[in-house]
């Protein structure tokens, strides 16, 4: 039954990966298109990955260490996105930051637009994988004994002190897996991101794009450019995080 999941994760993707010749491949790799959708994707899912760090680990660690009023309905909320077709999550972000709405507005004022535009992208990427960040670190925080973080606060250490010194550090791992999940997330994103910003296109757009435009001939070596990048990036970002654990 293990070899049956195994197969029906492997075979789909080994399939695509040599369906095209190498020099196919590299002849994709070297149209300008390609490389700038490629290139896009992952900076755009780089940028909302390290926004969401510096605004998501104080919100794990709040969740995680204080009990208040609302704060099941908090965590529901970060979990939403997960749940919400990405269509329907782009079409509820061009709501809200589209140029006839209140915040569309507000930031066309200060010269930031979001259709059509990389900002666009990078909210869209954000919106749909935030929630592995956040919950990932949470978890994280969850797993340390608060006492330490008190023994440190009875000598002396201050809050942010505790935080910075023993929490943060005891929790790298778990920020490391929750940075991973969110940036691969990204990267993948196609519903939210084909509403908000179809252009620039990202990699899953430019895909589906040749597709449907010349069928599946076309849109062969891009998405195997695709996948056997992110492979590649994943499979070194796996052995790296391996090494944090156990050092």
């Amino acid at each position: 039954m293990s070899l049956i999941m195994l197969f029906f994760i492997a075979a789909p993707i080994i399939k695509l990966v040599t369906a095209s010749s190498p020099s196919v491949i590299v002849d994709t790799v070297k149209e300008k298109e390609v490389y700038n959708s490629i290139t896009l994707t992952f900076e755009a899912s780089l940028v909302a990955t390290l926004i969401s760090l510096v605004l998501g680990i104080p919100l794990a660690y709040l969740l995680a260490r204080v009990e208040f009023p609302g704060k099941s309905l908090i965590e529901g909320i970060i979990d939403l996105p997960v749940i919400i077709p990405h269509s329907a999550a782009g079409i509820a972000l061009l709501t809200v930051f589209g140029h006839r709405f209140f915040l569309g507005k507000l930031f066309g004022y200060m010269g930031i637009r979001f259709v059509g535009e990389f900002s666009g992208i990078v909210i869209a990427m954000m919106f749909v994988s935030l929630s592995y960040l956040v919950n990932e670190t949470k978890e994280g925080f969850r797993s340390i004994d608060v006492r330490l973080e008190k023994v440190a606060r009875t000598l002396g250490a201050s809050p942010s002190q505790s935080f910075w010194r023993i929490a943060l550090p005891l929790n790298f791992h778990h920020i490391i897996s929750g940075t991973l999940m969110m940036w691969a997330r990204g990267i993948s994103e196609f519903g939210a991101v084909v509403i908000l910003a179809y252009h620039p296109m990202t990699a899953p757009i430019l895909i589906y794009e040749r597709f449907t435009s010349f069928g599946l001939k076309y849109s062969i070596p891009v998405a195997a450019v695709m996948v056997s990048i992110s492979l590649i990036i994943f499979i070194v970002l796996r052995f790296l995080n391996k090494g944090f654990k156990y050092e």
